[in-house]
């Protein structure tokens, strides 16, 4: 499928310009709206969520952070949300590096056969609500340390303890250190226990569903939360979709609203990565469309979605290649 190759394009360049752009003197900021690691030398760019936790707490205890560190704060938020107006969700699924190691996994599995796992839509749903769980405790947690409620080695809990791109990322740069247990205190040991049980798991849970950790992930629900001033936007022309279901099916995040919605036009969820999967999917002539500042990108057409249709005839239940497992 010619979108998804593009795609795949797209991820590997920008894989490489945030993973080592800063070797060849490329800096995107501390405000980069996907999983790009600081604790990767020489990356081009890293993720905000180390930011936002570290101002926060050093916004609580410095007397000063109301001066120019307050405004450094400011100047990096609207960067952020600068980066989000401009390619929304994109970043998700065409910029992130966690994402693209993700997408490795399921082609790797794809390879072997072996067949993926699905989750019911219930629990998914609730399962969804985790990554606005971790969102909030980002913002407490550093609150938490500068209470004593929390030992001062927690001062980015979030990534020390949840995020499995602190371990895997450097490794692409050749440091293995962060795959190591710290037995500073029982803090450290704590922290990396957690972090390599984290890991661990997620790899195994990314190998059998794809983009696993994006369900919990809380930069997806940071970026879902700027919705409104996102010019981005997944759109449904309900009364020309087939009700084929080829859009939930070759949906990584297995998104059900784009295939069950019969009013609104707006299909967006909290889960989607705007990947654009299920428009290059839909053989439905212009029911699925990617939209920017309301103006079509790419929608859906027979001819788009020929690379999906393995036999049978295009859009049926039984000829569409949905398997995203």
């Amino acid at each position: 499928m010619l979108l998804r190759r593009y795609r795949l394009l797209v991820q590997h360049v920008l894989f490489v310009v945030l993973m080592y752009g800063g070797r060849f003197g490329v800096n995107l900021g501390p405000a980069v709206p996907c999983f790009a690691c600081p604790y990767v030398f020489g990356c081009g760019g890293y993720c905000y969520l180390m930011g936002f936790q570290g101002y926060i707490g050093f916004g609580i205890s410095a007397v000063h952070f109301w001066g120019f560190e307050g405004l450094r704060a400011a100047g990096y938020f609207l960067l952020f949300v600068g980066l989000v107006m401009l390619l929304g969700k994109a970043w998700c699924g065409f910029a992130c590096p966690f994402g693209l190691i993700s997408d490795w996994l399921t082609l790797l599995r794809r390879k072997l056969g072996i067949p993926g796992a699905k989750i019911a839509p219930g629990t998914l749903k609730k399962l969804g609500a985790v990554k606005y769980a971790l969102l909030a405790f980002c913002a407490v947690g550093p609150v938490l340390i500068n209470l004593g409620v929390l030992h001062r080695d927690f001062y980015i809990p979030f990534c020390q303890m949840f995020c499995p791109g602190k371990p895997l990322l450097p490794l692409f740069a050749g440091d293995t250190r962060h795959l190591a247990l710290d037995l500073t205190n029982w803090a450290t040991l704590v922290i990396t226990a957690c972090s390599l049980t984290v890991t661990g798991a997620c790899l195994a849970a990314m190998f059998i569903r794809p983009r696993f950790f994006c369900t919990f992930c809380p930069m997806l629900a940071l970026i879902h939360l700027l919705k409104p001033i996102t010019p981005l936007a997944l759109r449904k022309e309900p009364e020309l979709c087939h009700g084929c279901g080829t859009c939930q099916r070759v949906c990584a995040m297995d998104v059900e609203r784009v295939c069950t919605e019969k009013a609104a036009s707006d299909v967006q969820t909290g889960d989607c990565i705007n990947c654009g999967d299920c428009v290059a999917g839909c053989c439905a002539e212009g029911a699925l469309s990617l939209k920017y500042a309301g103006k079509t990108i790419v929608s859906s057409s027979p001819s788009l979605a020929l690379g999906l249709a393995k036999s049978g005839r295009p859009g049926s239940r039984g000829g569409a290649a949905g398997d995203s497992r």
